[in-house]
């Protein structure tokens, strides 16, 4: 606690923003965007992107910050994580709670300013974003709880526009679902040794590493049926299409970057496609929206 409290406020920012691994938030908010943009069949008022952001912010950051304050034993046993800041007492835990209640916080305040349906779902969004941390302790379907947790991020950006439930925001929240399970796997086959030798719970520790790409690659291939079903409902045109093809060609790149036997590029596979592939499908479906073809 001594070393965090001798950090300038910046440093600390830096370090709690290392944390939580902010850059990691390309990954759903070009969702929950790209769902509100469907919602409004065009442009979203400024009040109602701005508070959509700001939920994401909350619940990300909340989400984030109670993972690493659950798994604070755990990640300074593990190799791989044992130099985050938690562990290594860059921050203290006290402030972790902290940022963990007011993000989420934020959130609730952020639903409330959007809509009351939005602000009654807040605590069952909080509920789920806080149970992943603790599902590696007793189920191998964890990466699918992290699937359903950022899978809220555009059915959230529905309902925030539209104020109810529609077959296309179900539809794009399956598709994010098992896009974000799909990649979690991959992501984990780099602690299928330490999580076998504690006894944690996950896809490749239940199957083992050749099955568990396959499993990954099927999520993947059910991600791409979800988006395509979603240009007929929406009846989408030509932009659509073009961005679609690019993810199925990014998703098959990053799949071949990570073999059984050479885990070496999973980090490329895992960051840089995945942010790659929420972008695209943000712009094209935008453009899509605005200049039918």
């Amino acid at each position: 606690k001594g070393m965090e409290l001798s950090f300038s406020p910046m440093s600390k920012l830096k370090i709690f923003l290392e944390m939580i691994k902010f850059p990691h938030t390309v990954f759903a908010l070009p969702f929950a965007l790209t769902s509100a943009f469907i919602a409004s069949n065009g442009m979203p008022s400024g009040y109602q992107l701005f508070w959509i952001i700001m939920a994401m912010i909350g619940a990300r950051t909340g989400a984030m910050s109670f993972n690493r304050l659950v798994d604070m034993e755990i990640d300074a046993k593990n190799p791989r994580t044992k130099d985050r800041p938690l562990p290594k007492g860059l921050i203290s835990k006290e402030a972790v709670i902290f940022y963990t209640l007011a993000s989420f916080l934020l959130l609730v305040y952020a639903a409330y300013k959007l809509n009351k349906l939005c602000f009654y779902l807040s605590p069952i969004a909080i509920i789920i974003l806080c149970g992943y941390s603790l599902t590696k302790r007793f189920t191998h379907l964890s990466h699918i709880v992290l699937g359903l947790a950022l899978s809220g991020a555009p059915l959230g950006a529905w309902i925030a526009i539209k104020g109810n439930i529609e077959t296309s925001a179900i539809f794009l929240s399956l598709a994010v679902m098992f896009w974000v399970a799909g990649f979690d796997i991959l992501y984990a086959l780099q602690d299928y040794e330490f999580d076998r030798r504690e006894g944690l719970y996950s896809i490749p520790v239940k199957f083992g590493v050749k099955k568990s790409i396959l499993i990954s690659r099927a999520f993947h291939l059910i991600m791409v049926m979800l988006l395509s079903l979603l240009y007929f409902l929406n009846g989408f045109g030509l932009f659509y299409i073009v961005g679609l093809v690019i993810i199925a060609f990014l998703l098959v790149y990053e799949h071949s970057l990570v073999k059984e036997n050479d885990l070496s590029k999973l980090d490329i596979a895992f960051f840089n496609m995945n942010g790659y592939i929420s972008l695209i499908y943000f712009i094209f479906t935008v453009l899509d929206i605005y200049w039918k073809v």
